[in-house]
């Protein structure tokens, strides 16, 4: 973007005399167009059809560092961390804390998440799970009815669906072994402090997302004084939202570090709250909590390697899994109906071996032929070009399952070749909607992503099996996929999306759009997405794809419904230029922050 905000190609200069440019202006102007050089080449048009967001999406350039984030205050810290010589670690961890604060449908400090880390030094790919986990009463019949079947009220609206959560020890963690030495933990909280004490207005995604959760809010005391005006209506712009507890609570975590929250009085009141409204997690299970440092699930893709999340999640195993099975195909050179058609194909088979093969890698060995490539070859040569394969054609799983879509993602680089991507959750928007009384913090309903009973679906529609079930101690699957794509060993590409069960179709997307089909990554991201995973036997797409490939998709029998967007893909493209921020505008108040 240029100073006056308007696109690079547009913006002229005077045509001043020779005699009036000066060698330092000369500079100056060659120095700015280096800059906006790299916004130019990313400008295209969508080929397939308009953004799915009805407007196109600008990408933001930077030449030292960037955080691409969904809400616009977090990203401007976790910019500020990198500006003061912070690596991109030390910003994943401000930014963090600060979206618990800012975007509460999905920041948290009583949730959980994963973060995939690439360091320069060493060339070292590591992941942190922290995800949340079942309390130790949590059973295989935790969440199943007097007649034995699943009860999503149990699992989705109950405070039986509350998991330990794992946000305060995963990015205390990362800060801890990865960051750069240079700022304290209470350096990086400081700033979310400052913002839940003073309050934020209420604007963008939290104006519009609070009016949907007010009577899931409305149900809890604690957390109607909080959201809710007096009259029991959701906050509005022109409201502040003042979190007074939960800086407290973010303070003592400052003081005292991540045991602030897990033992002591936070955890005294975050198990008296959630046993007050019938759920069993106590003082010992957070006392419990640990984060994994886990070694990355790693791919390739056409000469780049793919660092992805391992299980608990299932993201970088079926991310693999579908590219793998691509990579067999000139997704570059085909009309836009057969890669789509192949696309979906690949989607179906990778989220029956989710479901089949995927859980909590404590109790479960997915085995390794998932990600190898013979095995995709062997997918690949049942695929027929020109029809879709019915579900029912891959086999039966006893247990289908749904998945929360409120969670968020964010996207770092910094000025010494590290990159993080984050993606962590509450599963609901405002998770089960409780806030701990007298802590400030809102409480996850993760456990619904656990599979209850074989064959019954969760909140997403995803379909688990014995391999996801619900147990002491256990992580649920999650389909949560920061992925960074690294080229000769460098950052290329961070990317990661909310959006449930749809966030590995997303990342997926971004990836062949800006790979085979060479797209910007403003296009790469703003480009309607389709989505099937597996059951329930239905391709779901975005508004914006064009009618003549909807309808080239029914032709060779796929069912499509088209529904608004759930996915916001925060990314950063990483060129010899410096860095290119993509801030999804499916949501409003999402920014791409660099300097």
């Amino acid at each position: 973007m240029n100073p006056d905000g308007r696109s690079a190609a547009l913006w002229k200069f005077p045509e001043p005399s020779m005699s009036w440019l000066s060698r330092r202006t000369l500079l100056a102007l060659a120095a700015w167009l280096a800059l906006v050089a790299p916004l130019v080449a990313q400008r295209a048009t969508l080929p397939d059809g308009a953004p799915a967001s009805g407007a196109p999406i600008e990408p933001v350039s930077a030449r030292r560092g960037m955080v691409v984030a969904q809400e616009s205050r977090a990203a401007r810290i976790g910019v500020e961390i990198l500006q003061k010589g912070g690596n991109a670690v030390d910003a994943a961890a401000a930014t963090g804390f600060a979206l618990a604060v800012t975007y509460p449908r999905a920041g948290n400090l009583g949730g959980g998440g994963y973060m995939v880390i690439h360091l320069a030094a060493g060339n070292v790919d590591t992941t942190i799970d922290y995800r949340e986990t079942a309390p130790a009463a949590v059973t295989r019949a935790t969440f199943l009815d007097e007649k034995g079947d699943a009860d999503p009220q149990k699992s989705r609206d109950s405070a039986l669906a509350i998991g330990v959560p794992g946000t305060v020890a995963g990015l205390a963690l990362a800060h801890a072994k990865y960051g750069s030495g240079k700022f304290t933990l209470a350096e990086l909280i400081a700033p979310a402090i400052a913002l839940a004490r003073d309050g934020i207005p209420i604007e963008d995604d939290i104006a519009d997302s609070l009016p949907a959760a007010q009577a899931r809010l409305a149900r809890w005391p604690a957390s109607a004084k909080i959201f809710l005006k007096a009259d029991g209506s959701a906050l509005s712009p022109g409201d502040m939202l003042v979190q007074r507890d939960l800086a407290d609570t973010l303070a003592a975590i400052a003081r005292e570090g991540p045991r602030a929250f897990y033992q002591g009085e936070t955890a005294e009141r975050l198990a008296a709250a959630v046993q007050a409204a019938g759920g069993v997690m106590t003082r010992d299970d957070l006392a419990r909590y640990q984060p994994i440092e886990r070694a990355p699930e790693v791919g390739s893709y056409r000469g780049y390697r793919l660092v992805s999340m391992p299980p608990s999640s299932s993201g970088g195993v079926a991310l693999i899994e579908m590219l793998n099975i691509l990579e067999g195909y000139p997704l570059g050179e085909l009309d836009a109906a057969t890669r789509l058609h192949l696309t979906i194909e690949a989607m179906k088979r990778a989220y029956f071996d989710r479901a089949k093969f995927l859980g909590d890698p404590a109790s479960v060995t997915p085995p390794d032929y998932l990600t190898s490539k013979q095995f995709a070859a062997d997918m690949r040569a049942r695929i027929n070009l020109e029809r879709a394969a019915p579900a029912e054609s891959f086999g039966s799983i006893t247990a289908p399952t749904r998945e929360g879509d409120n969670t968020t993602h964010f996207s770092v680089v910094d000025a010494f070749g590290n990159a993080v991507a984050n993606t962590y959750t509450l599963n609901f928007s405002y998770g089960v909607g409780l806030v701990a009384e007298g802590t400030g913090v809102l409480l996850n309903n993760e456990l619904d992503d656990f599979a209850a009973k074989p064959g019954a679906p969760n909140f997403y529609g995803l379909v688990g099996g014995e391999a996801n079930a619900p147990g002491p101690g256990k992580r649920p699957l999650s389909s949560m996929t920061p992925t960074i794509v690294l080229d000769g060993g460098k950052p290329l590409l961070v990317v990661g999306s909310p959006g449930g069960s749809r966030i590995i179709t997303a990342v997926l997307q971004i990836i062949v759009n800006v790979i085979d089909r060479k797209l910007s990554i403003a296009d790469a991201v703003a480009a309607p997405r389709v989505h099937h995973q597996w059951s329930p036997d239905v391709v779901a797409v975005e508004r914006g794809l064009s009618p003549e490939l909807i309808a080239a998709l029914e032709g060779r029998g796929h069912r499509v419904a088209q529904g608004p967007p759930r996915t916001s893909a925060n990314s950063i493209l990483v060129t010899a230029d410096g860095f290119i921020g993509a801030a999804d505008n499916r949501t409003r108040g999402a920014l791409a922050a660099g300097y």
